[in-house]
């Protein structure tokens, strides 16, 4: 009996030393919003015993950080807010091959085997109705006279997404609209945010090109917006969520990956007013489905980035 209990209590006591090795610190970096990272952490500490520790930025700090420690890497999850990373990284040879058992309720489009989306969002004119403007319907109303010096534009330099939606509306219609915004007085303003604040502060009257999930969380708690998205189409921007393969704690972060695509995990995405990547978890906003969606060949648009960015500029430099 004795010898029973100190095998037992040996048994338990190797478990936990096993246990604690299993479930070291998980290290996320995330373009994604802070208070959706934060419930995501929360809720996956609160069910597994794993802390996360988190890198909140735009696209672009974040891959600047992952290239400045590629001597020591730290990254175990990256969140991107472009799904170009997940190709360019998976060409890279840097990704886990993983498919969670609750992606299975994610379309297609929006998983590979080594990335699938957190959540989905799309770009649309946020607009102040305090502003004294007519209400925009298409992305050339933002041209017109009534928008003069009123106008801002996210850096599509900065902003991923507001490149995606440059480089659809340029190979749809040439650079006939962007010449026209230019010359109404547009301006480019920083990241998402900085071109949204103006707009909410009542400096400026329009976003062309915002992310729609800012603008909606900002309008839900009580902001003078909307958000329209145009007839004419726009771009979506799933949000990869990949395990890069240097990762010391691949198991922990596949159970990140699980926990983000749960029922829970995914109602925080929906809650933050991103698309949820499951098609069975309802959100308070437009879908997919509901939005005329331009269709990019991504691989021919990120071929040209340079190009199109270095035109872009010289626009709006003028």
């Amino acid at each position: 009996m004795f010898k029973s209990i100190k095998s037992m209590a040996l048994a338990a006591v190797a478990a936990a030393m096993m246990a604690g090795v299993a479930h070291a610190d998980i290290t996320v970096y995330t373009a994604g919003p802070q208070d959706l990272i934060d419930k995501l952490s929360q809720g996956f500490t609160a069910k597994t015993g794993i802390k996360v520790k988190v890198f909140q930025a735009t696209t672009g700090k974040v891959m600047a950080r992952i290239e400045s420690e590629a001597a020591n890497p730290v990254v175990d999850v990256v969140i991107s807010a472009s799904w170009d990373t997940a190709t360019d990284f998976a060409k890279r040879g840097w990704l886990v091959p993983y498919t969670s058992p609750n992606a299975a309720k994610v379309p297609d489009f929006l998983k590979t085997d080594t990335a699938v989306a957190q959540g989905v969002s799309a770009l649309g004119i946020a607009w102040n109705p305090k502003s004294n403007t007519p209400k925009p319907t298409e992305w050339a109303d933002l041209a017109k006279p009534e928008y003069k010096d009123l106008v801002n534009i996210p850096d599509p330099a900065q902003s991923g997404s507001s490149f995606e939606l440059t480089a659809a509306l340029v190979g749809m219609d040439g650079w006939k609209l962007f010449d026209d915004l230019k010359a109404n007085g547009a301006i480019v303003a920083g990241a998402n945010a900085d071109a949204l604040n103006p707009v909410l502060q009542g400096a400026k009257a329009a976003v062309f090109g915002a992310v729609d999930y800012i603008a909606l969380a900002s309008k839900a708690n009580g902001e003078n917006i909307d958000v329209i998205f145009p007839a004419s189409g726009t771009v979506i921007a799933p949000r990869p969520a990949m395990i890069l393969n240097w990762s010391k704690n691949q198991d922990d972060a596949k159970k990140f990956i699980d926990y983000m695509l749960s029922d829970e995990g995914q109602k925080a995405v929906a809650d933050d007013y991103l698309m949820p990547a499951r098609t069975d978890v309802p959100a308070n906003r437009p879908l997919i489905s509901d939005l005329k969606v331009i269709k990019i060949d991504t691989k021919a648009v990120y071929g040209k980035r340079k190009e199109t960015l270095k035109e872009f500029a010289d626009k709006f430099a003028k």
